[in-house]
């Protein structure tokens, strides 16, 4: 239901029946999102995430495999270029990043924007996992990656997803992406936490998940130059979510599963 939202909601700003949108939300289950040229079975173990509860979904957007838990997770669409997103890929990540780096660094931690350098050798959960290699505008801090992100584009408007981790357990992210059983859980998930970060492993005092939520809703009204106005779904928009999370997101054609396979 979260990726049908998301798609609805970029199908009304692409087709300017909506405003830009910042969404903020949650994951109940914990869910594995797939990178839209991900295909799940190569990059999920799907029998374990079968057996703790942990929900798998592909995105539209692209990207790697990525943990939701206990996290902040955005969606921005907006139409681009605009007097805020110059129109371009980099540059459109770049405004968003900034308002990401000034919510992180509300909490103490010195996030750092990121060149997009990447290390050639990995392993196959590191291949697949999206907190392992941070891309340009994505944060670092002490080696260790931030946040993620990824687009979707087209009809004049961008949809980004992304997310702050706020806790992390780098076993379970492991487990969740060991499709080989080539490495000791306990080694690669200390291999890992030498390359993901979330923000409570620096703090002495845990931030909360609404804290962050709340901070970063400040930082993006900054950031956007914009004033920000809660609002539901309308009628139209949710029974097209419904329709596209019956018909779409829960099909195992669309999350590239094999039918002896479950979600």
């Amino acid at each position: 239901m979260n990726m049908a939202i998301d798609e609805v909601l970029f199908r009304a700003v692409a087709s300017r029946q909506s405003l830009p949108v910042l969404r903020l939300y949650g994951w109940l289950p914990s869910t594995v999102t797939l990178g839209y040229g991900q295909r799940g079975c190569d990059e999920v173990n799907l029998d374990f995430c079968a057996r703790q509860g942990i929900d798998v979904v592909r995105r539209i957007t692209g990207g790697r495999a990525v943990l939701h838990d206990r996290e902040v997770t955005y969606a921005v669409i907006s139409s681009s270029p605009t007097s805020i997103f110059p129109g371009d890929v980099l540059g459109d990540y770049r405004v968003i990043a900034a308002a990401l780096q000034a919510t992180i660094r509300a909490f103490g931690v010195e996030a750092q924007l990121s060149s997009g350098s990447m290390k050639a050798a990995a392993t196959a959960v590191e291949r697949s996992a999206c907190f392992t290699a941070p891309a340009s505008y994505e944060l670092v801090y002490q080696g260790c990656k931030l946040t993620g992100c990824a687009q979707k584009r087209g009809e004049g408007a961008f949809l980004q997803h992304g997310s702050i981790p706020v806790d992390l357990d780098p076993a379970l992210l492991f487990a969740a992406l060991d499709t080989q059983g080539q490495t000791a859980p306990a080694v690669g998930s200390r291999l890992l936490e030498r390359k993901v970060g979330w923000l409570n492993r620096w703090r002495r005092t845990a931030a909360r998940v609404e804290e962050v939520e709340q901070e970063l809703l400040r930082q993006c009204s900054s950031a956007f130059e914009a004033e920000f106005i809660e609002q539901d779904l309308t009628s139209e928009e949710r029974a097209l979510a419904v329709r596209l999370a019956e018909v779409k997101y829960s099909c195992l054609d669309w999350h590239q599963i094999s039918e002896d396979k479950r979600i």
